[in-house]
């Protein structure tokens, strides 16, 4: 469900995607069953594209990784989550429109 500017997280690849990065990281945690992370997909891979090199953006399936969602206390999908140097700097729940997202990043950059 990612495309080419989208990463693929993992329990795995999570921590040191994060810590790696030399841009905020924004993580978006959904569920394939989850019809509104479905509706959000295409706006989170538009983030992606518009803010390409200024922000790395990752999904993570909670269902497949659920010790990294319980780490960051994630109780309704879809959550996004804005990292910077590998620590939570801002949230944002539900299905949000592009600008919404764009302004909840665009402090941060």
């Amino acid at each position: 469900m990612a495309s080419a500017h989208v990463l693929t997280l993992t329990e795995g690849n999570f921590d040191s995607t994060l810590q790696s990065s030399p841009v905020p990281v924004l993580v978006d945690f959904w569920a394939e069953w989850c019809q509104p992370c479905k509706r959000l997909a295409p706006t989170i891979d538009a983030v992606a594209a518009d803010l390409d090199g200024k922000l790395a953006v990752g999904k993570l399936n909670v269902d497949d990784h659920p010790g990294v969602s319980s780490r960051f206390g994630i109780r309704g999908i879809p959550t996004m989550i804005l990292f910077k140097g590998g620590k939570p700097v801002d949230q944002i729940v539900g299905l949000v429109s592009k600008d919404e997202l764009k302004q909840m990043v665009s402090s941060h950059l």
